[in-house]
């Protein structure tokens, strides 16, 4: 991999991504088959990473590979988030941070000579692309409404060979997406329906347990073939509506459950830079309303943080089974394994009940990668950003990364986490605001009635946001960090300050 282009700042901040691109070696013999696996809001919630949740099938994956506790995305919303992620590019244009980026910006387009994402190119390389469940933002990769029929037109027209979904009993992508174990939806009970479900049910009595089953029959079909393969499989869970089969549910004793360590808004916290949970709120049927005025009880976030707990079990259960098969096929030492959340979420904390902020918990997301040709156990505490993503799998597959992307490889890091060239900020966008995180603070500006706002949080001392510290950290600091900032500026804001 060629070296970096360093660009020196102080000893604190460490200093800002200026990659070249890497030198592929392209007359390999035998490819590696490519796992990727989008997990759906979540957050860093599994043992692996010290979490109470029970996940032993991704915390023995995070065991043979890289477990990354300092991966953040670039916009706080999954359609947005994927987008970015796909093409490896931070977002240029208010549309870039909307869930319909992909449909604005790649359903309608003939193909071009620029890939339309990663998985675009891999196919254009050899490689037979199926896409199962949630990849991009339809949960089936076919453009239409919540309560419309299932359309012939695909999200991404050109990243797959196979675009495939088994919809069950809710017979659409979007009715299974806020599925009930009784084939019911949150659009066909006019939202009348409460945040959680506990049913006593199997796994397949719910999409994710169905997705499982069809990616396991897949990768049968695609085992031994010739040509290497790529398997993206996207899970529902733990997104809203937490729903999840019993048998996961009591693997937890709810009053044992810890409540958030963050639970009030951070001390010079900007309002408008959190929100009144309305995505949440819009589950009618609640126990509880919550919003920035009024907290959720104790019993309540028990409740929630149970439910959430449980979702994360029945995915980590569905993501065994594929990794089970995997290894069973023989596949196991020829496949580079990614698994991947969309963003992080809340979950109480800072009275927040969701994602959509430029706060950490929200950006900070689950990132594990076990590659065949690095497969060395690594607690990886280096700041890498989900646009990085695309031009590292391209590396691991020995094929050239397109011109283009604000990502860079981080393949170095997988086995030699102390890489001395490897630069740590991770820049995010959302609510009219641009954020970047380095690794002892994020700075966040926000244009907000015409005004610039700024909020700055330290985490060598507190771990997560407290106290909004701008107006009194050292200047000589803050001036470091505005300086980060505002070398992207110029790819995304509404107005310099």
């Amino acid at each position: 991999m060629k070296k970096n282009n360093i660009v020196y700042i102080s000893a604190w901040l460490l200093t800002l991504p200026a990659y070249g691109s890497s030198q592929q070696n392209e007359n390999i013999q035998k490819r590696p088959n490519v796992l990727f696996i989008c997990i759906d809001d979540l957050r860093q919630e599994l043992g692996c990473y010290g979490s109470v949740v029970k996940t032993p099938n991704l915390d023995k994956l995070a065991e043979n590979g890289s477990l990354f506790f300092h991966h953040y995305v670039q916009i706080p919303t999954s359609g947005a988030s994927r987008a970015s992620m796909l093409t490896g590019r931070l977002p240029r244009k208010e549309q870039d941070l909307s869930n319909e980026a992909c449909k604005i910006n790649l359903s309608s387009k003939k193909e071009q000579e620029q890939p339309e994402t990663m998985f675009h190119h891999l196919r254009r390389n050899g490689y037979y692309t199926v896409g199962i469940g949630k990849i991009s933002h339809y949960p089936d990769g076919y453009l239409y409404g919540y309560t419309h029929p299932k359309s012939s037109r695909l999200e991404l027209p050109y990243s797959w060979d196979e675009m495939l979904f088994d919809s069950g009993k809710w017979e659409t992508g979007w009715n299974a997406f806020f599925g009930y174990a009784d084939g019911s939806n949150r659009q066909s009970r006019n939202k009348q329906v409460p945040p959680y479900e506990c049913a006593d049910v199997s796994d397949d009595s719910y999409p994710d347990g169905l997705t499982a089953n069809l990616a396991i029959k897949k990768m049968r079909e695609l085992s031994g073939q010739e040509k290497p393969f790529c398997l993206a499989v996207g899970f529902f869970k733990p997104h809203l509506p937490f729903t999840a089969p019993k048998k996961y549910w009591d693997l937890y004793d709810e009053k044992t459950i810890p409540l958030s360590p963050v639970p009030q808004i951070p001390e010079g916290t900007h309002r408008f830079a959190l929100h009144n949970s309305n995505e949440f709120n819009g589950y009618l049927k609640g126990d509880e309303k919550v919003s920035l005025d009024k907290s959720a009880s104790d019993n309540y976030s028990r409740k929630l943080r149970h439910a959430y707990f449980a979702c994360i079990s029945y995915v980590d259960a569905q993501v065994g089974k594929i990794l089970d098969e995997l290894e069973r096929l023989g596949e196991k030492d020829n496949t580079i394994v990614i698994v991947w959340g969309d963003h992080g979420w809340h979950l109480g904390d800072q009275r927040v009940w969701g994602k959509h902020t430029l706060m950490d918990v929200s950006l900070r997301s689950t990132l594990i990668v076990r590659a065949p040709s690095a497969c060395k156990a690594v607690k990886n505490y280096r700041i890498v950003s989900a646009v990085d993503i695309y031009p590292t799998l391209m590396e691991l597959c020995n094929l050239s990364i397109p011109e283009g992307m604000d990502g860079h490889s981080f393949v170095e890091l997988l086995e030699n986490p102390n890489q001395s060239l490897w630069s740590d900020a991770a820049y995010s966008y959302f609510n009219n605001g641009i954020s970047v995180r380095v690794p002892n603070y994020r700075l966040t500006r926000y244009w907000h009635k015409g005004e610039c706002v700024t909020e700055l949080y330290n985490y060598r001392l507190k771990g997560m946001e407290k106290k909004n510290i701008f107006s009194t950290e050292k200047k000589a600091i803050v001036d470091e960090l505005i300086d980060v900032l505002e070398r992207k500026y110029n790819f995304f804001h509404k107005a310099k300050p």
